[in-house]
């Protein structure tokens, strides 16, 4: 006889973290399973897979998705008694995920009818405790469906026959298995899933406690997390070299370490100063001598934001690459690394003076101070753009700008303030001032930096933290706090993030896009 080839015989059941390759197949599962209940959209499960892809878990047998589950992570003690699947779950998009929450929110599991009996459900609630264990969450919750409740809704209240599946003297597929599982009932939610007619729309809502959290003190009493932010409201005037210019920014990020500050924020362009010593009158040239100082301005404020501790948003920087002009702001964190933005939406004066090209990549930026944003000038009159970004974590969008007149300013400064309402998020802008009568195309500024915050009662009068003088040389230092952020956007007075009608409209984004930075 000869040696038997074993892989012949071999069928693969493998868990793992779901990917894009399989929404298709998940749709075909979720029709197999709930036949009567509306199925996931795409951007449903997009959205799980760009915000907490650690959540979302697949059981693949023989190269076929028979089996799923997605959570979202939340601090549970912010919802509701009474709440419902969308609450939690923000109609589905899960853009209320909480990394700093303290308990794992499974929100869906399907298993093929074909496999069942083959422990697949067991093994997603097995990854889903592991994962609970491996992010020290304190618990998962559920809300469990009670599908043969009714059969018995003549005959019982829902909390009476909660009492007799626990008897093992009614057998509920879902209940008894998540009480096989180890979780305990917490209460009954009604209307909890409005299209389960076979709950009878009730649900409920289940408990399993991870035995192994370890409690964080930091999370029990954080009552604030600010982040103080300086804006330097740069005077451009004219210079006779690069170290007069190096001179100068350190002056500012010694003025913000001296504060304490978390970030300093430079201006829109205003290494254009540069230009008032590089005797070229023609625009674009002037523009592509400028961008023969990229090193220097790297290197220089590399160094800068090391020794004085700061992270700098640079302003940004015309620089030349592929043969082509763009308009970029960077990023100098603290701890020497370095990320970039270029500017997504060009102004016909950049285009016709200087030849800008636009970027095509919208960033959102990790920092030892949370997600940001930068939007430069420009970009930030484009709501779609910061809408993003917040969709993506960003607490804070840093908004360098470059205005020659007072209108070209209030359009930054009035659409900065709009975005940080209806994205309830910080928004910073960042200006020039001053003249500069040997340079071409750059020669009057006008600006009132500011720090700006959505509009309730937690935050400033008037949505404005701290704002310059308009038209002066100076800095503005202000606080942002981003535990009042993450409160007003559980249960502030209005909640324009939850709030969105993701059922009548959403947005379809054709740019590159880039989530995770990019260390240089």
């Amino acid at each position: 006889m000869s040696k038997i080839d074993l892989t012949q015989y071999e069928k693969k059941m493998i868990v793992r973290h779901m990917q894009e390759k399989d929404i298709e197949q998940i749709f075909e599962l979720q029709q197999v399973c709930f036949p009567n209940m509306e199925p996931w959209k795409r951007d449903h499960l997009e959205s799980h897979l760009k915000i907490f892809p650690e959540g979302q878990f697949v059981v693949e047998f023989d190269g076929q998705i028979i089996g799923s589950c997605s959570s979202l992570v939340v601090n549970f003690d912010e919802y509701d008694d009474r709440h419902t699947w969308d609450d939690i779950t923000d109609k589905g998009y899960i853009t209320n995920h909480d990394p700093d929450g303290y308990n794992l929110y499974g929100i869906e599991v399907m298993v093929h009818p074909g496999y069942r009996g083959m422990k697949i459900g067991r093994r997603l609630y097995e990854a889903r405790k592991d994962l609970a264990r491996e992010l020290n969450l304190k618990s998962i919750i559920i809300g469990g469906r009670i599908p043969n409740y009714h059969k018995y809704e003549d005959e019982m209240t829902p909390r009476e026959y909660v009492e007799e599946v626990r008897s093992q003297s009614i057998y509920d597929p879902v209940l008894t298995f998540q009480i096989m599982n180890g979780f305990t009932v917490m209460r009954i939610n009604p209307n909890y899933l409005p299209d389960d007619d076979l709950s009878s729309k009730y649900a409920t809502l289940m408990e399993w406690n991870n035995i192994d959290y370890r409690a964080r003190t930091k999370r029990h009493f954080k009552t604030s997390n600010p982040v103080r932010i300086m804006v330097i409201q740069y005077m451009m005037k004219n210079i006779d070299s690069f170290e007069e210019f190096k001179k100068q920014c350190e002056y500012y990020v010694d003025v913000a370490a001296d504060y304490g500050s978390d970030f300093a924020v430079f201006p829109e362009i205003f290494t254009t100063q540069l230009m008032s010593f590089l005797e070229e009158k023609v625009p674009s040239k002037a523009v592509r001598r400028l961008s023969d100082y990229t090193e220097d301005y790297i290197e220089m404020f590399t160094h800068l934001a090391v020794k004085y501790n700061v992270n700098i948003i640079g302003g940004s920087h015309f620089v030349e690459e592929d043969e082509k002009i763009y308009n970029i702001s960077y990023l100098f964190r603290r701890d020497g690394t370095i990320e970039k933005q270029y500017k997504i939406h060009v102004t016909p004066n950049e285009r016709t003076w200087w030849g800008i090209q636009p970027g095509d990549a919208v960033k959102v930026f990790d920092t030892d101070c949370g997600k940001i944003a930068i939007q430069i000038c420009y970009d930030i009159q484009f709501p779609e753009l910061a809408r993003y970004a917040v969709d993506q974590g960003a607490n804070i969008i840093f908004v360098p700008f470059c205005t020659d007149d007072r209108q070209g300013y209030l359009r930054v400064r009035y659409c900065a303030q709009a975005r940080a309402v209806e994205n309830q998020v910080y928004t910073v802008i960042s200006g020039t001032v001053g003249n500069m009568t040997q340079v071409e195309n750059m020669d009057i500024q006008y600006a009132q930096s500011g720090i700006f915050t959505p509009s309730d009662f937690e935050f400033a009068r008037d949505g404005i933290i701290g704002e310059c003088n308009p038209n002066v040389e100076t800095v503005v230092v202000g606080d942002v706090d981003l535990e009042i952020l993450r409160r007003q956007r559980k249960s502030g007075t209005v909640r324009q993030l939850q709030d969105r009608r993701h059922d009548l409209f959403q947005l379809d984004y054709k740019l590159k896009t880039e989530v995770k930075p990019e260390r240089t």
